[in-house]
């Protein structure tokens, strides 16, 4: 019987390792961080973060190795009065040589004051769900995509690099399950209109492994893996495996939150954004580089987390804080 069962089990197991080295064929050998803390991590905050403290976040990023940093939104202060001084946290942080500090803008105004502060790279916002798309920013999802039209044509005279987010890719708050033949279609009209890069948004991180690969699958078939990022939210606890299975597929560019800061007001439990430390402490566990230093950035999550007077919500942070 021993024999039988030996011989048995050999064709899955060659097949679990064949299918082991096919995904580790498709890990990029480096992967880029885009640290969006200074913007979706902050920007619900209910106690106003003073400009300095906002600077001072940016720089100490920027000296533990992001190259990507999400540092502001030229959006109207009524509705997100946490941002209403991106303008003079652009103009103060220190402007680090080789990395890239973008800005949320919703319209051609938003585009206009970004310009004026000198920004490299701005983001555009979008959904796939029509409910959320209506009640987030008040237009539905063609609406959207006008006002965008509008932005790309000014960055692209300015030679400013345009990223698009697409939010709620695996699930809605309001609709519930978002078909992946839908975040394709609206991927794909991204990407035609000139964004070149498009982060995938599991805004209330209801995805699996399982639903996020099938909907990875749907935007690879029409969107070249090089320009797509995933911005993963750890709702249900799956963001870091969901990264996994992204990375696994060739994805080279992963959203995170300095000490997981932020997240989806609409997401029951309130969980956000993935820690940057724990994306950072897996990668380089694969042998992943991410040109991050982790000393720094669990100290720039200390910083910040010391500010907010809240504990850091990295997994990683904590256990090197023992």
């Amino acid at each position: 019987m021993k024999m039988v069962l030996n011989v048995q089990s050999r064709p899955s197991t060659l097949l679990s390792t064949r299918r082991a080295c096919e995904r580790r064929s498709k890990r990029p050998d480096f992967v880029r961080i885009v640290e969006v803390g200074p913007r979706d991590g902050l920007q619900n905050e209910s106690e106003l973060v003073p400009c300095s403290v906002k600077v001072e976040l940016i720089n100490r990023l920027a000296q533990a190795g992001l190259r990507s940093i999400e540092a502001g939104a030229f959006v109207s202060p009524r509705w997100v009065p946490q941002m209403a001084d991106s303008s003079e946290v652009l103009r103060n942080v220190a402007q680090s040589e080789n990395v890239s500090y973008s800005a949320l803008v919703p319209n051609s105004k938003g585009m206009e004051r970004a310009l004026a502060c000198g920004v490299s790279e701005v983001a555009v916002f979008a959904s796939a769900s029509e409910t959320f798309s209506l009640k987030n920013i008040n237009c539905s999802i063609e609406e959207s995509f006008a006002r965008f039209e509008h932005v790309l044509n000014m960055a692209k005279a300015h030679g400013v690099r345009v990223r698009g987010y697409l939010s709620c890719v695996t699930g809605c708050p309001y609709e519930g399950f978002v078909p992946p033949t839908k975040v394709a279609e609206l991927a794909r009209r991204l990407y035609d209109m000139g964004c070149d890069e498009i982060s995938l948004g599991d805004t209330i991180g209801v995805g699996t492994p399982g639903s996020f690969s099938e909907m990875l699958e749907a935007v690879l078939d029409v969107v070249p893996v090089s320009v797509v990022a995933v911005h993963c939210h750890d709702t249900y606890g799956q963001a870091l495996a969901n990264i996994l299975t992204a990375v696994d597929m060739g994805i080279s560019v992963v959203d995170a939150s300095v000490a997981g800061l932020g997240g989806c007001p609409y997401a029951k439990g309130s969980s956000g954004n993935v820690a940057t430390e724990d994306v950072v402490y897996m990668l380089h566990g694969m042998g992943i580089r991410t040109g991050i230093d982790m000393q720094r950035l669990v100290d720039a999550g200390e910083f910040i987390c010391k500010k907010l007077g809240k504990g850091s919500a990295s997994k990683v942070a904590r256990a090197l804080r023992g």
